[in-house]
């Protein structure tokens, strides 16, 4: 029988994968994002796809915006998937994919396409192949990432939908019912990620303004410097 694949495993291939300092204010979305993919990989029921992938990909960008330094960011999340025994160029291949592939489609038409995916206009099979998948099986496991992808994908062709909680419910009834998803479970996860998203915009705010005051201020200081060393000559 082989050995699960504990949390420290994981922990521990990360650092292998990524050897640099994670930027203290960065540290524990990156830990939480670890930890939520490593639980996910380990469990027997959960099978990964496409809006998962989304998922993966969006987290990871939108809470790494205004990582320092930026060349870190791609070690990072190569890192993250690859110690989950994942490859993290599929991961942004399908996550690219699908989201050029709804480019224009109608949130509608999004739903329906969902529920019986078809390759088209070049969509990798494989794509298609996981879509289908989910639907095929006796029990989903839903994850947080899921969600987060599955509302990328609605916000993506229909952000004014994905705003109102009436019509976001009435869109994806037929395909949360076919999964049967855990729609109060999926609303909280969404209306979360959007609270942390306002939560990083306001921080990266914060520093920026820090960054500009501390500028300023060595600035003036450095002024004052010259006018003294200039009135003692």
């Amino acid at each position: 029988m082989d050995k699960i694949r504990t949390v420290s495993d994981t922990r521990r291939a990360f650092y292998q994968y990524h050897t640099r300092p994670i930027n203290s204010i960065y540290r524990q979305v990156v830990q939480e994002l670890m930890v939520e993919m490593h639980l996910l990989s380990v469990n027997t029921d959960f099978q990964p796809d496409a809006v998962y992938a989304v998922g993966v990909c969006q987290s990871f960008e939108q809470f790494m915006t205004g990582y320092k330094p930026e060349e870190d960011k791609t070690s990072i999340f190569n890192a993250l998937c690859k110690a989950i025994e994942a490859n993290p160029d599929d991961y942004r291949h399908q996550s690219e994919s699908l989201l050029n592939f709804v480019e224009g489609k109608s949130a509608e038409d999004l739903v329906n396409w969902l529920l019986n995916p078809v390759a088209d206009n070049g969509l990798d099979e494989n794509i298609v192949n996981s879509l289908k998948s989910i639907l095929e099986r006796e029990r989903f496991k839903y994850s947080r990432l899921f969600g987060i992808g599955f509302y990328t994908l609605i916000n993506k062709v229909a952000p004014d939908v994905a705003k109102d909680e009436e019509k976001l419910a009435k869109l994806i009834a037929p395909y949360s019912e076919k999964l049967d998803l855990p729609v109060d479970k999926l609303k909280k996860d969404v209306d979360l990620y959007r609270s942390n998203l306002d939560k990083i915009n306001q921080m990266l705010v914060v520093i920026a303004e820090t960054i500009e005051a501390s500028k300023k201020k060595r600035i003036n200081i450095e002024k004052t410097e010259e006018k003294e060393e200039a009135n003692e000559n």
